[in-house]
């Protein structure tokens, strides 16, 4: 446990919910807030103890485009201001453009494919182009 008094305690808190633009949501409870909203307090619950590494899985999953692109967005933010590493696992190509800046392609368990992801979606192969395209590559 930490040994932090009670107004620091807040002070954390409330500056917290400020980099995921929710400080107005302090007194909300779960059933109050819409999904977006739940994924940035999650955000919040995991950089209150201002770690270097930040893992995420399928960040932007069960949200709607334009939710997808500021939780993104909002990654990409934190990343930046706490200047920490953050490593994603995701299927979600617009979420991969706007926060990668070294993408890894799994195949069959293993690396198969890494570089900068605007090289790799103009890359000719078919594995590649499976993921860049709206069309099955034969």
């Amino acid at each position: 446990m930490w040994d932090i008094s009670d107004e620091d305690a807040e002070v954390k808190v409330v500056n917290t919910l400020k980099l995921v633009s929710l400080e107005e949501a302090i007194d909300k409870m779960p059933s109050e807030l819409s999904g977006g909203m739940k994924k940035r307090i999650g955000l919040a619950r995991s950089i209150i103890t201002d770690p270097e590494i930040m893992f995420y899985d399928e960040p932007t999953t069960g949200l709607d485009p334009i939710s997808s692109k500021e939780i993104s967005e909002l990654i990409l933010d934190l990343q930046k201001k706490l200047n920490m590493t953050s490593i994603i696992v995701t299927h979600d190509l617009n979420c991969a453009h706007i926060i990668s800046d070294r993408t890894i392609f799994l195949k069959d368990g293993k690396i198969a494919y890494q570089g900068k992801i605007e090289e790799l979606a103009v890359s000719q192969d078919k594995f590649l182009k499976n993921f860049f395209s709206n069309q099955i590559v034969e």
